[in-house]
């Protein structure tokens, strides 16, 4: 049976999240929830973590991973943002969006689109995610948890649970979440690209749907 942690979605508990905290830091992949839907997170740079997420998703490794960060100066981090950028991401975070922007040299290669030297961020809007992270004290991998076939990502604790089985050490069960993905937004050429449309309104951020 796969180790579950039911968390308070408003107060998470700290407790909890330190087991959170040390489950990723002894390489593990956990199955957790966020403003849009459940998710796969692991710790950057975890190769072993990482192959079991493109398993789990029978991705390839040309796929593009989202590192989830907890704010704007973290995002700096790990990707190139001009003023433009930036004004854009302090309307749109924390929320349902990912952006793909210029990786700096700090992102592992192995979790950056190598050809394109881009990589995938976000900021959640959800207490848990943003109390892991403040712990963690570093952002993490992350996909969308889709089984191969569906539709939709998964959005109920319990279908997680028996649809991953032993495939992931931990699941944070932290209610119900969105049956929608974040929108995806690619901010690498002259003018923002909606290559995928999500949870998050385009139009609430100043982007026009129909791109």
């Amino acid at each position: 049976m796969i180790n579950v942690l039911k968390i308070h979605p408003v107060n998470p508990q700290p407790r909890l999240i330190s087991r959170v905290v040390e489950c990723l830091n002894d390489g593990g992949v956990i199955a957790y929830p966020t403003d849009s839907s459940y998710a796969l997170g692991c710790l950057p740079g975890d190769k072993a973590a990482m192959d079991r997420i493109r398993a789990i998703r029978h991705l390839d490794e040309k796929h593009l991973f989202t590192l989830v960060c907890r704010d704007l100066s973290e995002i700096a981090t790990y990707a190139r943002v001009d003023n433009a950028v930036f004004r854009l991401l302090k309307v749109a975070t924390p929320g349902a969006y990912t952006f793909v922007l210029p990786a700096t040299r700090e992102v592992p290669r192995r979790v950056q689109n190598t050809k394109r030297k881009s990589i995938g961020i976000r900021v959640p809007d959800n207490a848990i995610d943003k109390a892991l992270l403040e712990m963690l004290d570093a952002p993490l991998v992350s996909s969308t948890l889709m089984v191969q076939g569906d539709d939709y990502p998964m959005s109920d604790p319990h279908d997680v649970e028996q649809a991953l089985s032993k495939r992931v050490d931990l699941l944070v069960d932290g209610g119900s979440a969105s049956l929608e993905p974040t929108t995806v937004v690619d901010m690498t050429g002259d003018v923002p690209r909606i290559l995928r449309s999500g949870r998050g309104s385009p139009e609430a951020i100043g982007l026009d749907s129909s791109q």
